[in-house]
């Protein structure tokens, strides 16, 4: 006789691991509040769908916090394991030149997830919408609109606290925290950094990127470009370093920022390029020698006082290694992610809870973080493909 599985959230851990489970073992129906499944799914292709990166392992692990929680999902599940999987089901996908990987061109996101229900109601999973998890009784079976359901197993994929509109909205934590589970507070992630600029330098700046540069926040570097933002800066060369700068925040109320604005020269170039010039003006040298942007001479020019910018040796130190504070996280509701939710300590290795047998957690509602470029969507599915495989082994 088939054993039940109940799973409640319809994100992509939950369609993952409704997608490796065996139905020849186990009935599966996935519980989802809205009136459709992937709500946050789609929310992340807009403005290109990258569904996971193509670099090697040991760099795609490296990108997780903490490394080690998602290192034997990942390591068993792979970026290109994820690739064949969806080409397999009639997907084919392609590596972009940030070396993320896409949707071969044409397909959209809507496409991929209805690709993706498809199989599963082929398969033989059961969808019921519209159905909201509350609270447990005192025999520990969950309660779904107020109704009581019996499961032989029950895998919660409820989500973070970020992009509230797709249902994603964390409520959820308090009557986790109640049953005696470990919880932590929701932090926005891969969000907007606040910056207090001066005024002038906001008003010729707004809106403008700083391209191919490097930021670093203790002893971790993130490349690539941000925007200048009236709230601060936002962009994947700063996402990757949420959680330093979150610690420095919860800290002291403050983190340290520097941005390298000629990565690919290191400092002793960047000073010989200056002081070789054949002009004497040091923004014409900027522009031209080093081919900075406005914006950045504009940084260089209004933070640096007057003796600094023109001693060419102090000029170059802050080329490669300008400070900038940060003072705040934006709203976790404008956040692409979130961290917090279930603690790592309440969980064992497969993801179930410590304080009720046979049930588990996988995705955004535990406590780890990653930067975007596919490192979110990739996680979620490399766990839910890994709580499959350990429930299919199962007797």
């Amino acid at each position: 006789m088939k054993k039940e599985i109940s799973i409640i959230g319809s994100g992509p851990s939950a369609l993952f691991l409704a997608a490796f489970l065996d139905l020849e073992k186990y009935n599966v129906t996935i519980f989802e509040k809205n009136k459709t499944a992937g709500r946050k799914f789609l929310v992340a292709g807009k403005g290109g769908f990258n569904l996971t990166h193509s670099e090697s392992i040991a760099e795609l692990i490296d990108k997780y916090t903490p490394t080690t929680f998602l290192k034997k999902s990942i390591t068993s599940f792979t970026n290109q394991n994820f690739r064949d999987w969806l080409l397999k089901i009639g997907i084919p996908t392609y590596i972009g030149s940030s070396k993320r990987v896409y949707p071969k061109e044409g397909i959209k996101p809507i496409e991929v997830l209805n690709t993706i229900l498809k199989y599963l109601e082929d398969k033989g999973v059961q969808f019921k919408f519209n159905h909201l998890f509350s609270t447990w009784d005192n025999e520990n079976n969950i309660i779904i609109n107020d109704k009581i359901i019996k499961s032989d197993f029950t895998v919660f994929a409820l989500g973070g606290a970020s992009w509230k509109v797709t249902g994603s909205d964390g409520n959820w934590l308090d009557t986790f925290t109640s049953k005696g589970i470990k919880t932590t507070p929701f932090e926005a992630s891969n969000c907007a950094f606040k910056i207090n600029w001066k005024s002038d330098f906001l008003k010729k700046n707004e809106g403008k990127p700083l391209k191919n540069i490097a930021i670093y926040c203790d002893s971790k570097q993130q490349k690539g470009e941000v925007v200048i933002t009236k709230f601060g800066l936002e962009g994947n060369g700063i996402y990757g370093l949420s959680p330093q700068i979150r610690h420095q925040l919860n800290l002291a109320n403050k983190a340290k920022i520097y941005i390298d604005f000629k990565p690919a020269f290191n400092l002793e170039k960047v000073t010989l390029k200056i002081k070789n010039a054949y002009s004497k003006n040091t923004t014409q040298i900027l522009k031209k020698e080093l081919k900075l942007s406005s914006s950045v001479i504009d940084l260089l020019k209004d933070y640096l006082i007057k003796e600094e910018y023109l001693n060419l040796d102090i000029l170059s130190k802050k080329i490669k290694k300008f400070p900038l504070e940060i003072i705040a996280v934006n709203s976790l509701d404008k956040a692409i992610s979130s961290v917090g939710g279930v603690s790592l300590t309440a969980v064992d290795n497969h993801g179930q809870l410590n304080v009720l047998k046979n049930q588990f957690c996988i995705g955004e509602m535990l406590n780890w973080d990653a930067p975007t470029g596919g490192y979110l969507i990739q996680g979620c599915v490399s766990s839910g493909f890994s709580l499959a495989n350990y429930l299919n082994k199962l007797s």
